[in-house]
């Protein structure tokens, strides 16, 4: 539905770099402890189902619900129909709207790590460069005894 073009492509002139940040990339440990002491606002961006632990886990042997003190914030409100990023008016509406406050530390997590990047990337549009994503996410968390679990 986009109108189309013909003829030479020319590509911005530009390099992108990519550089490892570990204090971005949280492990169990790390978010056991931002848990605690309340240091970083965890954000889950699984659907509101698998939040509450209404929904099954698609994944077998995954206890259903959320981390404590984790707030909900399904990634599928970040984007738009066609797949794209919302507008920054939007994102911005969606975080406040889940209560996150991003001049603060933030943390996101979902099923696997994956989907948390859209939090992360949506962060990141809106001029917040430091946001952390829990790389083993629910399916880490959920997987374990000796992890809490909240549902609603």
């Amino acid at each position: 539905g986009q109108k189309l073009e013909s003829g030479e492509v020319r590509l911005p002139a530009r390099r992108f770099v990519a550089r490892f940040r570990p204090e971005l990339v949280l492990d169990l440990d790390r978010v056991r402890a931002v848990l605690e002491d309340g240091s970083t606002q965890v954000v889950d961006v699984r659907s509101p189902g698998r939040f509450r632990g209404a929904e099954p886990e698609p994944r077998a042997g995954l206890r259903s619900g959320h981390m404590p003190g984790a707030v909900n914030l399904p990634y599928g409100e970040l984007i738009d129909t066609d797949g794209r990023l919302l507008p920054n008016d939007r994102l911005q509406m969606a975080l406040e709207g889940a209560g996150i406050d991003l001049r603060l530390p933030v943390a996101a997590s979902c099923g696997s790590g994956v989907s948390a990047a859209v939090l992360a990337l949506a962060a990141y549009q809106l001029g917040k460069e430091d946001l952390a994503v829990y790389d083993g996410s629910w399916t880490e968390w959920g997987g374990r005894k000796d992890t809490p679990i909240v549902t609603e």
